[in-house]
């Protein structure tokens, strides 16, 4: 019965663990299987099966946060228990939270590399002999760094108004406190007549050496971000052998109560582990910025 339990184990890991990796590969990955001609966002062609185009809809929907919940669902058809469910349910909102997290840390660096950009086109308007605000409205038109606040900023620099103010508050968005170096340099170039174009090229240069730095530290940290999760799924692999060798671990730890107070003894380590490596990895950031 072991024997058993343990090959139905180890095959339903093994395919969950390829359905994971079909349906959340790499954008390359799925590109590389698309038929020629066809676009990685629409429907597939017309000769497609219907079934094939409503799946990738749906899949198109799914958020990753989800996948917490289904792998409990098999882990708790496995294991006859109702608790992995539970633990799969209280996942998904903590990866939520992570996948939020890391699309709002993305939309930084886009608005960053944005404002890094606006200064390096206004400056280069600057040189060709225009205006400070004819330059702002040309450099400004194609670019996303003054966000919500660029009908304003353009407002400001076509009619005359203040666009120190206006780009001081763009700034105040996140990826974008760029933008108040940029308030600095115009108020000092039209206030005392200094070089506008002289800042914008300090100010690009600044914006673009603490972008290099906090790249080069998140190059750093990927070792210990790459080991911390290698570690947290080694208690996966050690099920996964157990199972091989013809154990049960999972009638161990969800049904007898030495499984069941071992198994929340060690959620609460792997928990801590998690936080304590992540919160360290936070305050090198932080200590960077």
């Amino acid at each position: 019965m072991y024997g058993t339990t343990g090959v139905a184990a180890g095959a339903a890991t093994a395919c969950l663990g390829a359905a994971v990796w079909l349906l959340g590969g790499s954008r390359a990955g799925r590109a590389r299987l698309l038929p020629a001609g066809a676009l990685p966002g629409d429907s597939g062609p017309r000769g497609w099966p219907r079934a094939v185009r409503e799946w990738r809809r749906i899949r198109g929907r799914l958020r990753p946060e989800w996948w917490a919940l289904a792998a409990g669902t098999v882990v708790a058809v496995l294991g006859a228990s109702v608790l992995p469910v539970v633990a799969g349910a209280a996942g998904v909102p903590m990866l939520r939270r992570a996948r939020l997290a890391a699309a709002e840390r993305r939309e930084c660096e886009r608005r960053g590399d944005a404002v890094i950009a606006l200064c390096g086109a206004l400056a280069g308007e600057v040189r060709a002999g225009r205006q400070p605000g004819e330059a702002l409205l040309w450099a400004a038109r194609d670019s996303g760094g003054l966000g919500d606040a660029h009908a304003a900023v353009l407002a400001a620099a076509r009619f005359g108004g203040d666009v120190p103010a206006a780009l001081a508050v763009a700034a105040g968005r996140p990826g974008a406190e760029g933008l108040g170096g940029l308030a600095a340099c115009w108020r000092v170039a039209v206030d005392q007549g200094a070089g506008l174009a002289a800042g914008l090229d300090r100010l690009e240069a600044a914006l673009r050496t603490e972008r290099d730095q906090r790249a080069d530290l998140r190059a750093q940290l990927a070792g210990a971000r790459a080991t911390a999760v290698m570690l947290a799924g080694l208690p996966v692999l050690g099920l996964g052998l157990g199972a091989a060798l013809g154990a049960d671990p999972l009638h161990i730890l969800l049904h007898t109560p030495s499984g069941l107070g071992c198994l929340a003894v060690g959620a609460v380590f792997e928990g801590a582990g998690l936080w304590w490596v992540l919160r360290i990895m936070r305050g090198a950031e932080e200590a960077a910025a």
